[in-house]
């Protein structure tokens, strides 16, 4: 069965290509101001923009892939992906979905989305009544990914609802990079459909950008503020083996016994592998879903890593904490000296305008995490009460 959940989920821009301004004029009237837009009313401006594209698609694949084989040499993936989202902030420029009009002078929307051969992200065609055999045609073939008929009369609900979809569609080539670093069962617990929902629908509406890690397994999200969050999976049935490695982390009999039972859960993994001081976190679970188990906790993610940074000697992690998380902090290490929240760049052109922009912050924020624990059938536990410290 393959992963519909997407394994490393990111916004990029949205391009439409009409030669009607007013009908540009329209979509941004109607476009979402937090989604990233470009609007270009002539195919040379599109065709020049989108020139470089698959080029830098292909060099921030190649970053991806450096942080697997670094995983794979022993150096931990959440350091590596958040030093990624820190000074990569290009990643929001990549055009990730075109929509294109069909009917334009000297051309058409196939002709121009046929020279992107080589751009892996989604095609969308804009068509009139004429057109539409056209587009079934190429849908079929695989030309494009969806089409829209313009002279529908819910147009602007369409289109939105094909843009959010794609969105949030999983790219082949990032889940089968990303795949690499999860255990087969840590797979197949994520092809569980109520989890794959579950988690679908709660990134969606937490986060802007996520990926899914193998070690510890979780999802490393950061929210439209620049806040990071850690969201951690454990299957159920291994809860007695959570209790017994809380235990052996010197958590009270108490606690132990709540893990065992389901009623509170640990960030243990977390916890060793940042190799963190003090008693391990734990917070209360809550039931999410129809049938299994799913446990939750909130962590101060931002404390965990401010820890880690503290002890860094070489600059390998670099976290700057904005003064709303910690008033008394505000640590700047080398590596992230400019760290700022996943905020679309403004560009623009003669034949291009820019609509909206995520976040506004300038600090990469680390303040807390979510932890949910995935369970087999299809009911689930989620906790998001403030994480405590117990012994």
């Amino acid at each position: 069965m393959a992963l519909t959940i997407s394994l490393f989920q990111r916004p990029g821009s949205i391009l439409f290509l009409d030669d009607d301004p007013e009908y540009l004029d329209m979509l941004g009237m109607v476009i979402p101001a937090h989604w990233q837009v470009e609007l270009y009313s002539r195919p040379s401006g599109f065709s020049e923009r989108m020139h470089q594209e698959p080029a830098h698609w292909e060099a921030d694949a190649a970053l991806q892939l450096q942080m697997i084989d670094r995983w794979r040499h022993g150096q931990p993936l959440i350091p590596q992906v958040l030093r990624y989202w820190a000074t990569q902030p290009s990643r929001y420029q990549l055009a990730k979905t075109c929509v294109v009009d069909y009917a334009m002078p000297g051309t058409n929307g196939l002709q121009v989305l046929d020279t992107l051969l080589d751009w892996p992200g989604s095609r969308v065609l804009l068509t009139g009544q004429a057109d539409e055999q056209i587009a079934v045609q190429a849908f079929n073939n695989g030309l494009i990914d969806q089409f829209v008929p313009k002279q529908a009369s819910d147009i602007t609900r369409l289109l939105l609802g094909v843009l959010r979809k794609l969105a949030i569609a999983a790219h082949p080539r990032l889940n089968t990079l990303w795949r690499a670093v999860l255990r087969p069962a840590q797979q197949s617990m994520l092809q569980i459909p109520s989890v794959a929902q579950a988690l679908q629908v709660y990134t969606e509406k937490h986060w802007v950008e996520y990926v899914v890690l193998g070690e510890p397994f979780g999802l490393l999200g950061l929210d439209a503020e620049g806040r990071c969050h850690w969201l951690q999976l454990e299957p159920t049935a291994q809860l007695g083996d959570l209790a017994e490695l809380a235990a052996s982390a010197g958590l009270g009999l108490d606690v132990v016994r709540a893990i065992e039972s389901g009623q509170r859960l640990p960030a243990v993994e977390l916890h060793q592998q940042l190799g963190l001081r003090g008693p391990v976190r734990t917070s209360p679970t809550l039931s999410m879903g129809d049938d299994g188990t799913l446990g939750g906790e909130t962590l101060d993610v931002g404390r965990f890593l401010l820890e880690v940074a503290h002890r860094d000697e070489e600059g390998e992690i670099g976290v700057l904490v904005s003064r709303r998380l910690e008033p008394d902090i505000e640590l700047a290490l080398d590596l992230l000296p400019e760290a700022v929240a996943p905020g679309f760049d403004h560009h623009a052109a003669a034949h291009l305008r820019v609509f909206g922009e995520i976040g506004g912050t300038h600090d990469l924020l680390v303040p807390f995490g979510e932890v949910l624990l995935a369970g087999r059938g299809n009911r689930v536990l989620g906790g998001f009460g403030h994480g405590t410290e117990e012994g």
